[in-house]
């Protein structure tokens, strides 16, 4: 029976390496070239028959031992996982599982040890939806969060958008002079969309009427968010190829969440709008991301110009790299994207040392850290409280915290760093990303232990927590 190519550097390399030989003299005992070992190692090549030979004569193993099944057993298993629904649009090819399987075993069994629990548990959660009658309960992403995902793997930044709302921008001056009348008289003129206010009772901040061709918006908005509200009427009619096409590209699994994209992409067509790229980029470097002076200089929010800054990735003028997150009262991260080195958890809530939760106990100032991460990356954070509906003392207010900063490297560029001790690493608080997945051991803010950490605990002494880290 004929014998397929044999990859087994990785089983070659432990063999040298428990002989503690270099690859010149391993090379040399087999009678082969220090390049053609190197191949073998890296699975670039596979061994001959004389090669394998010449590994049982000199180091006296069994062949069938080399040849065997492992490999074979972790790819047909690597295989059959991969064939999940949960990896459908990201399908490996047969070569690609190999290479992962013979270079990279342990990632191979941890995928799937790690797919074997999301099927018990999806099991679990089946279960008890029967018992419950809610059906079979898969344990999936829910559409905002697959859009959420979008926007972060995309950098926050949609060229063909950002370029598409700078060239209107440019045209009819925004940024130079008041929004609204600008906004109001294109829409008008352009399209024929007549603008007014909507009745006092009316609850809805915008409402669009196709057959009339008369745009209602609020008559208590505040005046950003009335301007925003004018640019994504825009969108919806000059960038609504360009939309359609980003979105059904995405390959999103529902229907909803395709048209949470198509809202999510509206609204950055607006912000690239009302804060055109260079031009903001640009007041942004000559005002040193003044945020309240961006915002008056733009007459936009402090949030619009939190989240424009965080979308200034665009290729060959990229803005400072910086973070920039919303979290409500709960400590729910509604929105969150870093350019930064600095990430947010994905589940569970932000860091208790990261002065974003101090901004609800000091509405309307700008809070200042300097933080450090286990990883040694040090950073400006600064914070805010904002405050947004209240259209009437009955109407509901939301409060939410932004976060902004950069790494320290780039804190020149800020003016809220010019009277601090950048240069002294005491004057850093350690944080971290969450609690679950924090390394470090001796903070007593901890709400939960880390997830691979192990505790110690002595019942005869006890400290800020009821248990000890023991360190790596």
């Amino acid at each position: 029976m004929a014998v397929g190519k044999l990859y087994i550097g990785r089983k070659v390399r432990e063999l040298r390496q428990e002989n503690k030989a270099t690859q010149a003299q391993f090379a040399e005992r087999i009678g082969i070239s220090i390049s053609y070992l190197n191949q073998i190692e890296n699975n670039q090549r596979p061994v001959s028959a004389a090669v394998l030979l010449s590994l049982a004569e000199k180091f006296k193993i069994d062949l069938s031992g080399l040849a065997a099944g492992e490999s074979d057993r972790l790819m047909s298993a690597l295989t059959e996982a991969l064939t999940d629904p949960i990896f459908a649009g990201h399908a490996a090819t047969l070569q690609e599982v190999k290479l992962v399987t013979q270079n990279a075993p342990a990632i191979a069994h941890a995928l799937i040890a790690a797919h074997q629990a999301y099927r018990h548990n999806s099991e679990q959660l089946a279960s008890i939806d029967d018992t419950l009658g809610r059906g079979s309960g898969m344990a999936e992403n829910t559409p905002y969060e697959e859009v959420r995902d979008f926007f972060h793997f995309m950098d926050n930044y949609i060229h063909a958008i950002d370029l598409k709302a700078e060239a209107l921008a440019n045209r009819l001056d925004i940024g130079d002079a008041d929004s609204f009348p600008l906004l109001s008289h294109h829409l008008d003129r352009a399209h024929g969309v007549r603008v007014t206010r909507a009745g006092r009772d009316d609850d809805l901040i915008r409402s669009f009427d196709r057959k009339t061709r008369v745009l209602a918006l609020h008559p208590y908005l505040p005046p950003a968010t009335r301007d925003f509200q004018l640019a994504i009427e825009i969108a919806r009619i000059e960038a609504a190829g360009e939309v359609d096409a980003i979105a059904r590209n995405a390959s999103f699994r529902t229907a909803e969440a395709y048209e949470i994209c198509r809202i999510g992409l509206h609204n950055y067509f607006a912000g690239a709008l009302l804060l055109p790229y260079r031009k903001f980029m640009e007041t942004a470097r000559e005002l040193r991301h003044d945020l309240e002076l961006l915002s008056v200089r733009f007459g936009a929010s402090v949030e619009q110009v939190c989240h424009r800054l965080s979308t200034l990735q665009r290729p060959g003028q990229k803005g400072i790299p910086i973070f920039f997150a919303r979290i409500d009262r709960a400590g729910n991260i509604t929105k969150r994207h870093s350019a930064a080195k600095l990430q947010f958890a994905r589940f569970g809530a932000a860091c208790p040392l990261w002065n974003v939760h101090q901004a609800f106990e000091a509405p309307g100032r700008i809070i200042r850290q300097l933080a450090e991460t286990p990883d040694g990356v040090r950073y400006l954070c600064l914070s805010t409280q904002i405050t947004k509906g209240g259209r009437g003392f009955r109407q509901p207010q939301q409060h939410y915290a932004l976060a902004l900063g950069c790494e320290v490297s780039y804190a020149d560029s800020f003016v809220y760093a010019d009277d601090m001790d950048l240069g002294n690493r005491a004057a850093f608080d350690p944080i971290g990303i969450s609690c679950r997945i924090c390394e470090r051991t001796g903070c007593a803010a901890r709400a939960m232990p880390p997830l691979k950490g192990r505790l110690i605990i002595d019942h005869d002494r006890r400290a800020a927590l009821p248990y000890r880290l023991k360190e790596n």
